[in-house]
C-alpha cells in the first residue's frame, strides 16, 4: 500500500497557508485515525503503524504549520496550540469528517487535549504517546535546547546522525527506519547540502511556554476512552504523571514500553499491536442487533 499525499489551503487574516496530509487505507464507513506528530515531528513518521492499522481503519497522518510538508507561518507567533486547532478543524472539514479518533505525540498529544475537551468534540476517542498535561523539565530543558536549531548538513548521512543523537529516546530502532525518518525530515537546499524540514521559529513558542504549560484543566474534562503510552524511560512524562494520568480526568489505560524515552517511535511490532488491539476493543459489534430508528 502506498500513502496518498495531498494538501489543502487555510487562510487567515495573515495570509494562506498549505496544509499537508498522508492518507493511508479505506475511506467510507470505517473509522477515522487522525495521527499527529510531536514538536519537531513529520507525518510519515507514521508510516509503519498507519499501514499496518489501514487494514482495519482509514489513517491519516497531519503535518503541523511549519513542519513536513506543510507551509510556514508567515507570523511567527501563530505556532501555537489554538492556531493548530483551528488547521485540524479545516482538515477535518476538507476531508468530511465529522467524528475521528486521535493519537498524538507530545505537542500532538496537547492539541488532542484541546480538542477533546471540547464541548460536541469530534474526537470519539484519545490515544497519547509519552504526552503530559505538565512536561518534567529535564525533558522540557533536553527539547528547549535543540528546538530551533537550524543546522545545515553536507549530506544525508551528517545529516542522518544528527536526527539519530536527538532522537535517541525514540528507541533501538534499525538502520531502514532511521533512515525512513532522516529522509522525510529533511529539505535539499537549491546550494546543496541538507536542511531540517521543519521552520526553527517553532522553537521560539516552545521555549516560551514550555517550563509552564499546564494542561491538567483540560485533561479533567475529557471523557472519551483514553490510552496513555509511556516509555519507560521518558524525561517529559514521569512515572507519577503517568500514575495521576490514570487516576483523573479520563482515568486513561496507562501502557509502558521498555527501552525508549521520549517518545516510542510506534515502529515496533509490539507498539503496534497495542495500539492495534485497543482500538479493535471499541470497533462496532457486527452481531449486535440494529436499532430500528423509527422506535
Amino acid at each position: 500500500m502506498r500513502p496518498t499525499i495531498g494538501s489543502f489551503p487555510f487562510p487567515d487574516e495573515t495570509g494562506t497557508t498549505w496544509l499537508a496530509f498522508t492518507d493511508y487505507g479505506p475511506r467510507g464507513d470505517t473509522r477515522t485515525l487522525i495521527c499527529v506528530p510531536g514538536l519537531t515531528g513529520h507525518s510519515r513518521q507514521f508510516d509503519a503503524l498507519a499501514m499496518a492499522l489501514a487494514r482495519d481503519y482509514h489513517v491519516v497522518g497531519f503535518d503541523l504549520a511549519g513542519r513536513g510538508r506543510s507551509g510556514w507561518l508567515a507570523d511567527k507567533t501563530g505556532y501555537e496550540l489554538s492556531t493548530y486547532a483551528r488547521h485540524v478543524k479545516g482538515l477535518l472539514d476538507y476531508r468530511g469528517l465529522e467524528t475521528v479518533d486521535w493519537l498524538g505525540i507530545g505537542m500532538g498529544g496537547w492539541l488532542g487535549l484541546v480538542l477533546a475537551a471540547e464541548e460536541d468534540s469530534p474526537i470519539t476517542h484519545l490515544i497519547l504517546n509519552d504526552s503530559a498535561p505538565r512536561m518534567a523539565l529535564a525533558g522540557a530543558r533536553r527539547i528547549a535546547d535543540y528546538v530551533g536549531a537550524a543546522p545545515r548538513f553536507r549530506t544525508m548521512n551528517e545529516a542522518g546522525d544528527y536526527l539519530r543523537s536527538i532522537w535517541a529516546p525514540f528507541g533501538d530502532l534499525d538502520d531502514a527506519e532511521w533512515s525512513a525518518l532522516t529522509v522525510h525530515g529533511l529539505i535539499r537546499e537549491d546550494i546543496g547540502g541538507y536542511s531540517l524540514h521543519y521552520d526553527p521559529a517553532i522553537g521560539d513558542q516552545f521555549r516560551a511556554i514550555d517550563q509552564d504549560a499546564d494542561l491538567w484543566g483540560l485533561y479533567d474534562c475529557v471523557r472519551q476512552p483514553t490510552l496513555l503510552l509511556r516509555g519507560a524511560e521518558s524525561d517529559v512524562l514521569t512515572a507519577a504523571t503517568a500514575t495521576a494520568m490514570a487516576a483523573r480526568g479520563p482515568r486513561a489505560e496507562v501502557i509502558e514500553f521498555a527501552g525508549c524515552g521520549h517518545a516510542p517511535a510506534l515502529m515496533d511490532a509490539n507498539q503496534i499491536a497495542a495500539i492495534h488491539a485497543w482500538m479493535k476493543r471499541f470497533d462496532p459489534d457486527p452481531d449486535a442487533p440494529a436499532v430500528d430508528a423509527a422506535r
